[in-house]
């Protein structure tokens, strides 16, 4: 079950839990502040601020002392095990999650998100959803299984829009800007037609310096770079995928398939169907020629105190 609202809620608001709840709690302040607290753990939240308080556990939160209302969306549920990764690096201790610095640039989307979560949780599954208006108080209770997958679907979003760019990852020291910049476009869409000269003009440098820094600071060329991520997409998509293998190489940016298959044969040291059917069929970990093993690794649970349910 899912069940989500919004409150403005004003000084003095305060709600104590000594044996915890059932499910999980995830709020996002809009405006105002609280404070929350978890078992030892607690923490003051503020605009934009994700807080997630795992079942089990004895806490309590309220209006922030000093601030004159908190403005808060909220969501009990059983949390899917696929965010446990996403949360573990903000534990803050006794089954407390926070995230303080999730980018400006994504406010307005999970707050957009929210309201399309209210909203689906209200669906008797039949006709069209209601529309994510103001929910003005209402609670909203996702009975139906239809109403409760999308809106966990919409939580599943907020989970990912606040944890994906509140930490990113260190740069390499000494690595030029321009140059991680051309990198992190290989990595957001590497089936896209990427040429040197379009990722020289994506950094504002010339097509014969571009290849040259991009190769002395990373080691490999800019097309190699392209090629290994293509290759690394390949392998998710015929890891989470049905896709046939053609439809996979050509949204993988490789034009031939009779090229893709040399290739990814080159680097996991099987064929791509041979590939899919180890990695869903029996699990298997293929080592690559390099050495990696590339099938995904399933979610460790230690650090989260309460198991995460599908």
């Amino acid at each position: 079950m899912v069940v989500t609202g919004h409150f403005d809620q004003p000084p003095g608001y305060a709600v104590g839990r000594p044996r915890g709840s059932a499910s999980w709690l995830f709020t996002w302040t809009v405006s105002g502040g609280g404070r929350l607290w978890q078992g030892g753990a607690q923490t003051s939240a503020g605009a934009g601020h994700l807080v997630v308080l795992a079942p089990g556990t004895s806490h309590g939160y309220s209006t922030r002392p000093g601030d004159r209302h908190w403005r808060l969306w909220w969501a009990h549920c059983q949390a899917r095990t696929s965010w446990a990764a996403w949360l573990r690096p903000y534990h803050a201790g006794d089954g407390m999650y926070v995230v303080t610095s999730a980018p400006a640039e994504v406010h307005g989307r999970v707050e957009t998100a929210f309201r399309r979560m209210h909203a689906d949780a209200r669906w008797s599954g039949t006709g069209a959803p209601p529309d994510a208006g103001s929910p003005d108080g209402q609670i909203a209770v996702a009975h139906g299984s239809a109403a409760r997958e999308l809106a966990l679907c919409a939580l599943e979003e907020v989970v990912l829009l606040t944890t994906a760019g509140a930490r990113p990852a260190a740069p390499r020291p000494g690595l030029d800007p321009r140059i991680r910049r051309a990198q992190e476009l290989i990595d957001a869409d590497p089936g896209a037609a990427h040429t040197v000269r379009s990722l020289a003009e994506g950094v504002a440098l010339s097509p014969s310096r571009f290849a040259h820094l991009f190769s002395r600071q990373l080691g490999r060329s800019p097309m190699r770079a392209l090629r290994e991520a293509r290759l690394r997409h390949a392998a998710r998509l015929l890891e989470g995928t049905d896709l046939a293998v053609e439809r996979v190489a050509a949204a993988s940016g490789f034009a031939s398939p009779f090229h893709f298959n040399r290739v990814f044969r080159e680097r996991y040291g099987t064929p791509p169907g041979a590939y899919r059917a180890a990695v869903q069929g029996n699990g298997f970990q293929i080592a690559s020629r390099t050495g990696e093993n590339v099938p995904p690794k399933p979610i460790a649970r230690h650090g989260n105190p309460f198991p995460l349910t599908d």
